[in-house]
């Protein structure tokens, strides 16, 4: 019958075999190291430069991830300002509607080149209507708007207060926009300005302001005008 022969394993031994390769190892040049401090070099290498990769991998993630937060809390409101638009949509359409309605108003309002011979007519009108004398009616230069024309007209009546008053209330009720600005009421001034303070006469100075639309060469020119503005 054979018998196996058990080889025993110096563990002593093999210990100082291993203490012996970690024995003046020359820091210069590791290649003449033994295979297993080689070995271990090599290892903490390999783990050395994948930590530092991981972290400065980890850096950029930690970058990207607070700029997609910060994106997405902009989504968040940007999401929830278009809900509340989307909500209420037909409330926006209604008051779109009313918005057109009433500058469709405004622009009934608003006399063309052709009418305003008219206007300064009835303005004229008003203030005879109230019994005012008209000292001054002198219609200024026309000051072209984006979307209007505007005419200042210089307004200098004498007559009661009562009646100036009534007739700046006439103004205001007339079909086409104007309004009085500048006001400035005084005593009168002459030869006859006692008489006329007696009798309660004042003196009413203002500059009548009256809108119209532009005609189809005013806009054109306004248009001409904007895109050489822009082209600068």
């Amino acid at each position: 019958m054979a018998t196996k022969k058990v080889q025993k394993i110096n563990v002593s031994e093999q210990f100082l075999n291993l203490q012996r390769q970690f024995s003046n190892l020359d820091t210069k040049d590791p290649s003449l190291w033994p295979p297993l401090p080689r070995y271990i070099l090599c290892l903490f290498i390999i783990v050395a430069v994948v930590a530092v990769l991981w972290f400065f991998k980890l850096t950029d993630y930690e970058v990207e991830l607070q700029t997609e937060k910060a994106t997405e809390l902009t989504l968040r409101e940007d999401y929830k300002q278009k809900l509340q638009k989307a909500v209420s949509l037909d409330a926006l359409k209604k008051q779109r509607e009313q918005i057109q309605q009433y500058v469709i108003q405004l622009e009934k309002q608003l006399p063309s080149k052709a009418e305003m011979a008219a206007l300064l007519s009835d303005i004229n009108q008003s203030g005879l209507g109230r019994s005012l004398q008209f000292e001054l009616f002198r219609p200024g230069q026309v000051v072209v708007r984006e979307y209007y024309a505007e005419l200042p007209i210089a307004v200098r009546v004498t007559g009661r207060y009562h009646d100036m008053g009534a007739f700046a209330s006439d103004i205001a009720h007339l079909s086409r926009i104007v309004t009085l600005n500048d006001v400035a009421i005084s005593s009168p001034q002459g030869k006859d300005k006692e008489r006329d303070a007696a009798n309660g006469v004042l003196v009413m100075d203002a500059t009548a302001r009256t809108f119209r639309y532009l005609d189809t060469e005013e806009i054109q020119a306004q248009r001409k005008t904007a895109a050489k503005g822009a082209a600068k």
